[in-house]
């Protein structure tokens, strides 16, 4: 994924604008590079697993074992826990700001595909499979949506980069 560069992905989102942000100037990109830098990750594949998710603020996905998808990156709600010990926050107040603030879902997102990564020794496939799941369909499944994601987002950014 690192073959397109993440500063051509990063073109693509650079100047949207953050809602529920800390700061009316912060943009997806600074929110990504923050949460990328915050744990050695490329904030390209970020993007990808952004874009792959396809959630928003606000939204809550419920899934068929009684757990939901919060926001943004679709933080699944068995991470609440783990994820407040992590934030030295309570519960409740990690799922608002799950739900309500853009950077701090892309920074839970980055932290759930860091763990991802150690357990895979660095492997990153294999990493961003267990983003998802550790279901072996499942992994397989996500992988193809993640594959297809980096393509069409390098697509875009080469049709950004030629003159017309």
């Amino acid at each position: 994924m690192r073959a397109f560069g993440c500063a051509a992905v990063m073109a693509i989102v650079l100047s949207r604008p953050v809602l529920a942000a800390p700061e009316p100037t912060t943009t997806v990109a600074d929110c990504l590079t923050a949460a990328a830098q915050t744990y050695r990750e490329s904030p390209a594949v970020l993007m990808i697993l952004l874009t792959v998710e396809g959630g928003s603020l606000g939204r809550i996905s419920r899934n068929s074992n009684s757990s939901v998808d919060i926001g943004p990156m679709q933080v699944n709600s068995v991470w609440l826990p783990r994820l407040a010990g992590h934030w030295h926050a309570t519960v409740d107040a990690t799922y608002r700001a799950l739900r309500d603030n853009f950077c701090a879902n892309v920074e839970a997102g980055a932290w759930i595909l860091r763990l991802g990564l150690d357990e895979a020794r660095g492997d990153l496939w294999q990493g961003v499979a267990f983003y998802h799941s550790h279901d072996p369909a499942r992994k397989a499944d996500y992988l193809r949506k993640v594959l297809q994601a980096a393509l069409a987002l390098q697509a875009r950014a080469a049709a950004r980069r030629e003159p017309g």
